[in-house]
């Protein structure tokens, strides 16, 4: 799809807007209820839904097709990222009324940090088509890691900090508590970071290894920069409301990693086929209504299997609390 300069700013302009809009009307810390949550996630859902409509009325059903597909994709791994801003959020014993406007800030760093991860990938796609045979096996690679940890179930996982975090707590010092939304403060006569900044960097820089495997993953069902953009920017920008909308049904999608894992998968197996195409090798490409329907099939079984086997659980620990307190 052909994108002049000109929709590139109107667009990013669109977007600054409605981060500036749900910036003030969430400026106030407060402690985000259910109510609010829900009703903000569905607004950027349909707002991502308009933008798609709109591609299909102006450019056609394959951009529309590539958006809803890609956008599709990064909300649920960003659903999967949740998993570990909780982990973030406990790790830093973030306050329950700062919550939003820590996910807020991250998720405008994550962004950026992204939007210069989709221009090197689709400077490196246009330069070397071989490119996407390390994206298909990078993927195909992260899918079977993703099983993995799923079957371990590794119950006690813990936050650490990256590298950029501890360089950045040494360089500058870190109050030892939080002073409301202030990002620095005057300590003992030096300036020194809030926890409040710290936790804010630490949600945007953990998303840098996350579009290690998303970027790729969206790259595998188009290659428009626009699109890949655009799709993550409404996956992103709806993820705070999330968060707090989801919070407790986290734990319930048990099946949630099986399921990325075979979407991760199957997109790897698109960029390979895609891949030999390119190279003249006569085999069947992937189509976009194809992948589309895979990834909503995939997601729609995964969740109700999940749920299930949530409940069952339940159940049994029900009966097992009951007995114990039966033989007492």
């Amino acid at each position: 799809m052909d994108v002049s300069l000109t929709m590139w700013l109107v667009t990013i302009a669109g977007l600054c807007a409605l981060i500036a809009a749900d910036f003030f009307i969430g400026r106030k810390p407060h402690d985000v209820s259910i109510k609010e949550a829900g009703i903000w996630t569905v607004v950027w859902i349909v707002l991502a839904g308009l933008f798609g409509l709109g591609l299909l009325l102006f450019a056609g059903g394959q951009p529309a097709g590539e958006f809803f597909a890609g956008f599709i994709t990064e909300k649920s791994l960003s659903v999967d990222n949740l998993f570990v801003f909780v982990l973030i959020m406990a790790k830093f014993a973030v306050p329950s009324q700062y919550q939003q406007r820590v996910l807020l800030v991250g998720v405008l760093i994550a962004l950026v940090l992204r939007a210069v991860f989709i221009a090197a990938g689709a400077a490196i796609i246009a330069s070397f088509s071989w490119v996407f045979f390390i994206f298909g096996a990078f993927l195909i690679w992260t899918a079977w890691k993703l099983i993995q940890e799923a079957r371990a179930d590794e119950e006690d996982e813990e936050y650490e900090e990256n590298r950029l975090l501890k360089a950045a707590e040494k360089r500058f010092g870190v109050a030892d508590r939080y002073h409301g939304t202030k990002l620095f403060i005057q300590q003992h006569g030096k300036r020194v970071m809030t926890p409040m900044l710290v936790v804010m960097l630490a949600i945007g820089t953990t998303d840098v290894l996350f579009a290690l495997d998303s970027i790729p993953a969206i790259f595998g069902l188009t290659q428009d920069p626009y699109i890949v953009f655009t799709a993550n920017a409404f996956a992103l920008m709806g993820l705070r409301q999330l968060y707090f909308l989801i919070g407790g049904l986290l734990k319930k999608l048990v099946h949630l990693s099986y399921g990325l894992s075979v979407i991760l998968g199957f997109i790897g197996v698109k960029l390979v086929l895609h891949a030999l195409h390119e190279l003249g090798v006569h085999v069947p490409e992937i189509s976009i209504p194809v992948s589309l329907g895979v990834i909503c099939a995939v997601l729609v079984v995964t969740t109700i299997t999940s749920l299930y086997a949530a409940k069952k659980q339940e159940r049994a620990e029900a009966e097992a609390d009951g007995k114990q307190s039966i033989d007492a």
